[in-house]
């Protein structure tokens, strides 16, 4: 047996071990693909002795629920993965998870499972790649020259995500896209058939992509042809559907849906093993296969050190654009010099208005940032002034038009930054930021620095009525560990809430933004960036009642405590602009701001009531919306739903009186 086909069956019988091991898991998906994947790995630009090398090859295994294959890679190919982690697979605190998780073990690309989010990053990461090699190539000197694959099931282009990226894909002419396709028609339910019978390579050619086909999956040698034309077209993205049969190597589950989902038990396994003519002793690596790997691997070492020389040369040749290379990729702090320009409170801005100014602000000082919206951009106010538009005409464009594709945006926001060298955002209507909620979950769990621009925030957006109404999204956001929520008050926490998202570095954060004019706050500014404060009234600690307020509901607040203290009332004004950032302070500040021995307290927000209670407490009360909005003029649902000065003066005397 040739050592490719050892290797091969070694991935193989090591990813069935682990799954047995645990006595759980997806052993079908590794024993079918293990040679596609080999192939691929054995030709990749990397180096495992520098996993974080800028110019390598990615690799996104989008069928992310085979793990154990990309696992037994990982420790084929000396990634520091021992046969010990391959043991612990799905077990507490082991490198091993379930699924493949993005800084949590080392050579995982990104954090898949949810079928699709995958190939949709690594559109991300494509896109990424064009941009920096616009950018920074030299004639001589392609320093960005990278392919970026991914490896597909069933499951993965069934879901509507996959869709959305791959007709992107094309569109932008993304030449160094490839797709892996383990075309095995078979998934938990059974055969393909009963719902999903098209024709996939069809579907992706319309799309822009050339398509291959390799009919055997066992035919290296036809996966590694169709891998070098793929290579070789840098016009379009490719496509390559590579029939295997699930669970290829044990004979009672090959090509059957019982070979998906579960451990193929001790009895199977030693067919396995027999019929692959593999070695008996559990996570065993021959070593005619490690020093196969040792060869592969000194190779790709050798590709890199190339790079290094040719980098070398380039910074010398090129020294500002190696003093850019490294500000791109490891950014320093950023201040933003613009909250003078919101002092005068006889104006009103939206803050989605406000925030354009802080985006081409920002878009100005800082050249690394790239970003666009789902089709929306003239709503959202998110287009960057005379920076160009990302195409396949031009790819230094700074501005991405995704289309009307919220759920692939937000997975291609987490690719651009998984890659590395830039900073992005995305935007579109708030409401449709559901759309967008795998993906921001899995930022959130990655920690991707990505900003959400998130506009027509609630009832304010009127006439288009409650489809378009966001009412229960902000508890969403908030409910979401490690996503960090703005819903700034004013231009000034405007600012604020940018300043902090764009030196986030482990925190995705959302700035939720007005359609409607607010006006610009007396007390506003970079103290929103604590997650709340005092906008007015007297101190919390001398306050008879406290009111609190996010986004456009803080000036009914600033206003109200004004009426109160015209009839002898204290009041203090707060402006909770981000509840997660509050949360973060220190336990000595949050009792600054919301005194535990103050219970007289009212939360004032046009959404929905739950998460309110943890800060108004048994005696005080929400001003909210606990059902769906309605068609009709902005000012008109306000004043219906009690958002008015009026009605928080009333329930604040009413609160005092009980």
């Amino acid at each position: 047996m040739k050592v490719e086909q050892k290797t091969i069956n070694t991935i193989r019988v090591l990813a069935a071990e682990a799954v047995q091991e645990a006595n759980s898991g997806h052993p079908g998906l590794p024993l079918g693909s293990a040679p596609m994947a080999y192939t691929l790995w054995a030709n990749m630009a990397h180096n495992p002795k520098n996993p974080k090398w800028e110019n390598r090859d990615r690799f996104v295994l989008s069928a992310g629920h085979g793990s154990a294959l990309l696992y037994a890679l990982l420790h084929v190919f000396n990634y520091g993965l021992t046969a010990e982690d391959l043991k612990n697979f799905r077990q507490e605190g082991s490198l091993t998870p379930g699924h493949p998780e993005y800084g949590h073990t080392v050579g995982v690309e990104a954090t898949t499972g949810p079928l699709g989010q995958g190939i949709a990053m690594a559109v991300g990461m494509a896109m990424a790649e064009k941009h920096l090699s616009a950018e920074f190539n030299k004639e001589g000197y392609p320093i960005v020259d990278h392919y970026t694959y991914t490896l597909v099931g069933d499951g993965c282009l069934m879901e509507g995500i996959s869709y959305e990226a791959a007709a992107l894909a094309g569109t932008l002419a993304l030449g160094k896209l490839i797709v892996l396709y383990d075309s095995n028609n078979i998934t938990i339910e059974g055969s393909t058939n009963i719902a999903f019978k098209e024709n996939v390579r069809a579907r992706f050619e319309a799309q822009g992509f050339e398509t291959f086909l390799v009919e055997d999956g066992n035919d290296i040698a036809a996966i590694k042809k169709a891998l070098d034309e793929a290579k070789a077209n840098l016009s379009k993205p490719s496509f390559i559907e590579i029939k295997t049969q699930i669970g290829y190597g044990c004979p009672k589950k090959q090509g059957k849906a019982a070979a998906h989902g579960e451990p193929l038990g001790q009895e199977n396994l030693a067919e396995m093993r027999s019929f692959l003519e593999h070695h008996d002793q559990a996570f065993f690596v021959e070593d005619e296969v490690k020093m196969h790997i040792k060869e592969l691997n000194q190779a790709g070492a050798k590709k890199e050190a190339e790079w290094q020389k040719l980098f070398e040369s380039y910074a010398k040749t090129y020294p500002e654009y190696a003093k850019k290379w490294e500000q791109w990729h490891n950014p320093e702090e950023v201040k933003l010099y613009i909250y003078d320009k919101y002092q005068d409170t006889s104006k009103k801005m939206a803050t989605r208005v406000a925030s354009y100014e802080v985006i081409n602000h920002m878009a100005d000082i800082v050249d690394y940032i790239i970003g666009g919206s789902a089709d929306l951009a003239p709503s959202t106010k998110t287009y960057m002034n005379d920076k160009g538009d990302f195409s396949s005409e031009d790819y230094t464009g700074r501005n991405l038009h995704f289309g009307i594709r919220e759920h692939a945006m937000g997975a291609i926001a987490n690719g651009i930054t998984l890659h590395g060298g830039l900073r992005t955002f995305c935007s579109t209507f708030f409401v449709f930021s559901d759309y967008m909620k795998n993906p921001m979950r899995l930022a959130a769990l990655m920690k991707l620095p990505v900003t959400y621009v998130l506009t027509h925030d609630s009832i304010g957006v009127g006439e288009d009525g409650p489809t378009h109404q966001p009412i229960e999204q902000l508890a969403m956001l908030r409910s979401t560990p490690n996503l960090i929520t703005f819903r700034p008050a004013d231009a000034k926490e405007t600012v604020a809430a940018w300043e902090y998202a764009l030196n986030s570095k482990t925190e995705p954060v959302a700035i939720v933004l007005s359609r409607q004019d607010l006006p610009f706050l007396e007390k506003s500014g970079e103290e929103a960036k604590k997650g709340a404060y005092v906008v007015g009234g007297v101190a919390p600690e001398e306050a008879e009642i406290l009111l609190i307020a996010t986004g456009s509901e803080v000036h009914l607040v600033e206003q109200a405590i004004k009426v109160l203290a015209e009839e002898g009332i204290k009041a203090s004004a707060i402006s909770m602009a981000s509840v997660d950032v509050f949360e973060k302070q220190s336990d000595e500040y949050k009792e600054s701001i919301l005194p535990s021995n103050k219970v007289k307290r009212i939360a004032i927000e046009a959404a929905t009531s739950f998460g309110w209670h943890k800060y108004t407490g048994f005696e005080g009360q929400v001003i909210s919306i606990d059902t769906f909005g309605e068609s009709a003029p902005a000012g008109i649902i306000f004043k219906k739903q009690g958002f008015a000065v009026e009605n928080v003066v009333n329930q604040a005397k009413q609160m005092l009186r009980k």
